[in-house]
């Protein structure tokens, strides 16, 4: 399985403005619909070894944040004409066997994983109150491939630090993933 790294995308920049439909409810989400102090913005895939490998604990650390009051929102951005694995029907499934309690947003032009300079599936991007960037970086250093625990270590310190008024440690680790599955002639020029 091929790795890509996150972008490791500049601290301090602002959370791009989305409006993105939620197939598991056909509702449409955006980013004025999470009021809470904190926001994690996370983009996943439901066919990516890395998003499998840590989808139980990130489904109970999902549970154990937004009781803590952080908003925490999923965006697939994935070409699901080359890989119907990640369809918004697929994700309406995806939510309902990990037991996801966060909204799943399909972004079917891509331009909003792509404002978010998001690389890899996990990618996640953490904002404070004004929504400025505080954290990206590994959910922790687990990896399919080792016989590490998967704890969400690192995005569990960093929500800890910024629910408690402080700034998240400066050693943030990339997250590692699938590489974004960009439609034909649409990755940025960023992209590797």
């Amino acid at each position: 399985m091929a790795e890509t790294l996150s972008t490791m995308l500049a601290l301090g920049t602002e959370a791009a403005d989305f409006s993105l439909p939620e197939p598991a409810t056909g509702q449409t989400r955006s980013l004025a619909d999470f009021t809470q102090e904190v926001l994690l913005v996370m983009v996943l895939s439901n066919h990516c070894p890395f998003v499998k490998h840590i989808a139980k604990e990130l489904a109970d650390f999902a549970r154990t944040y937004q009781s803590k009051g952080v908003g925490i929102v999923a965006i697939n951005g994935n070409d699901v004409a080359s890989y119907p694995a990640d369809s918004p029907e697929k994700m309406v499934d995806e939510v309902e066997a990990r037991g996801y309690t966060f909204p799943y947003l399909f972004d079917e032009t891509q331009e909003v994983v792509r404002a978010y300079r998001a690389a890899c599936t996990p990618d996640f991007f953490l904002y404070d109150r004004d929504r400025k960037l505080v954290y990206r970086g590994q959910f922790d250093s687990s990896r399919p491939s080792t016989s590490t625990p998967v704890t969400g270590q690192d995005l569990r310190a960093a929500c800890d630090a910024v629910l408690a008024g402080k700034l998240p440690d400066d050693d943030q680790r990339p997250s590692i993933g699938c590489n974004i599955k960009w439609k034909p002639g649409n990755a940025p020029e960023w992209f590797g």
